[in-house]
């Protein structure tokens, strides 16, 4: 039986790379597919409904259900109209893929105000909006759901030229560990995939270049099928990375550290330097 056989999943940014990829295997797992996709440029600019569309034919092809949806998840109004979609449309709605985004790489003494506004608008708070509005259908429809984000090797352990999505990265983090933690009650699951993978946001990157094989989108989509589904009906609040054949989790480690228990367990800064190294060590 398939994994996802009647389940109502959203995925955003889904009209190439990754969120097709997704999109295609939810699909032939069972799930009936809402297929978001605003259509802009890597950089954000413009919209276009074809590319949304044309991943619904191809679902469609395989015999299985999906309808188009062409909303910003960057506002409040965009992110409740995809809920609508998928209720008006199918009935209902099990699972939330978080996965548009958009790229305006540059330094950080170049990058202007509006690099920084746009890229955290749509990564960060398109995460959240979306977030918010699938958690609260869940909950108001009692639907033990999974919410799966992205988040980016970028945001976890930093990338160059790009503080901006680093940052926005890096604050899904943590936005996916506090809600795996509030909505556990609601027996809602939330999860997130750091994808390595060469799609149009990355195929201009050297280390992509001659690695489109071994670094698909089709690598990326099996790790949200399994977030998914009951295959992952207890795991909430982790990080897979993807990248390639390699899996593996990711999480914040705190070292043993030290104590002091002379003069009131208060540090001075040359104590603090001339023990760093143990204080650091894992």
């Amino acid at each position: 039986m398939p994994i996802l056989e009647g389940k109502v999943a959203v995925i955003t940014g889904a009209g190439n790379g990754i969120g097709r990829a997704t999109a295609l295997l939810f699909a032939k797992e069972g799930a009936k597919v809402v297929v978001n996709d605003l259509g802009g440029a890597r950089d954000g600019t413009g919209s276009d409904a074809s590319a949304a569309d044309h991943v619904v034919r191809e679902i469609q092809a395989l015999g299985a259900e999906a309808v188009a949806n062409h909303d910003s998840v960057a506002t409040q109004a965009g992110a409740e109209a995809i809920v609508k979609t998928a209720h008006e449309t199918f009935g209902g709605l099990d699972v939330w893929v978080n996965n548009a985004g958009i790229l305006r790489d540059k330094t950080l003494l170049k990058m202007d105000l509006s690099q920084w506004e746009a890229v955290l608008s749509v990564h960060l708070t398109g995460t959240f909006l979306c977030l918010q509005a699938a958690a609260a259908y869940m909950k108001e429809h009692n639907v033990r759901g999974s919410i799966i984000n992205t988040t980016s090797v970028s945001g976890l352990l930093g990338n160059f030229g790009q503080a901006n999505y680093s940052a926005a990265k890096a604050g899904i983090y943590g936005l996916t560990r506090t809600a795996s933690i509030e909505l556990q009650r609601y027996g809602i699951r939330v999860n997130a995939v750091a994808p390595v993978a060469k799609t149009r946001m990355t195929s201009d990157l050297p280390m992509f270049e001659k690695l489109e094989a071994s670094l698909s989108a089709e690598h990326i989509a099996p790790a949200h099928a399994y977030l998914a589904s009951d295959l992952s009906a207890d795991v909430s609040g982790v990080v897979l990375s993807v990248a390639g054949g390699r899996i593996s989790v990711y999480k914040v480690v705190e070292s043993a550290g030290k104590y002091k228990e002379a003069d009131g367990g208060v540090w001075t800064a040359q104590e603090i330097a001339e023990n760093f190294d143990s204080l650091a060590k894992l």
